[in-house]
């Protein structure tokens, strides 16, 4: 807009929105926007507002003992009930926000990071990964249960098969067959 309106003093509100392609209700609007600065400065206090004094009595009802692990909602609650109201929950959160306090109030332990399981395989035949994928069959409601074995170091099907149900037997099968085929030893 500041070029907008340089080129306005030269020659013209109209031919420098149409030579910038800005729509004119838009220059103008800028044109009469007050700035932000003098907004916030001669905005006055709510009348309402908590003073200075109320709002160090409501942060020391927050950082109380009692009231330490509590979030605003239950401390408002637990006020009302003492027959007691210092200002809204919103409040309380806006007095919190500035102290930077937003945040969980309980005390709790961080839980450490827990790394992942990962397998490492250097060669084939080191670490193998199986899994039972649900195949839909020719009829409706009719599935049949694609097994796999992958090797992990190769990513290549060692051995598969495909059964009518889903059962523990037939993968020890499965792995049985695929270790004979190939050439996998007991204890190996």
């Amino acid at each position: 807009m500041a070029a907008t309106r340089g080129l306005a003093q030269d020659v013209g509100a109209r031919a420098a929105c149409d030579a910038l392609g800005v729509p004119r209700a838009s220059y103008y609007r800028h044109q009469q926007r007050p700035e932000r600065s003098r907004l916030q400065v001669d905005r006055p206090a709510a009348p309402l507002a908590l003073t200075c004094e109320e709002q160090r009595v409501v942060l020391a009802l927050l950082h109380a003992e009692r009231f330490v692990d509590k979030a605003p909602p239950e401390v408002y609650a637990t006020l009302l009930d003492e027959g007691s109201y210092h200002c809204s929950i919103r409040t309380m959160y806006r007095l919190l926000a500035r102290e930077g306090e937003v945040r969980e109030r309980r005390g709790q332990r961080r839980r450490a990071y827990d790394h992942k399981p990962e397998l490492l395989a250097t060669g084939p035949n080191q670490v193998w990964s199986w899994d039972i994928t649900k195949l839909k069959g020719p009829v409706k409601w009719s599935y049949d249960y694609l097994y796999v074995i992958l090797d992990i170091y190769s990513r290549y099907v060692v051995g598969w098969m495909v059964a009518h149900r889903e059962s523990a037997a037939l993968a020890h099968k499965l792995i049985q067959l695929t270790c004979d085929k190939q050439g996998i030893r007991p204890g190996q």
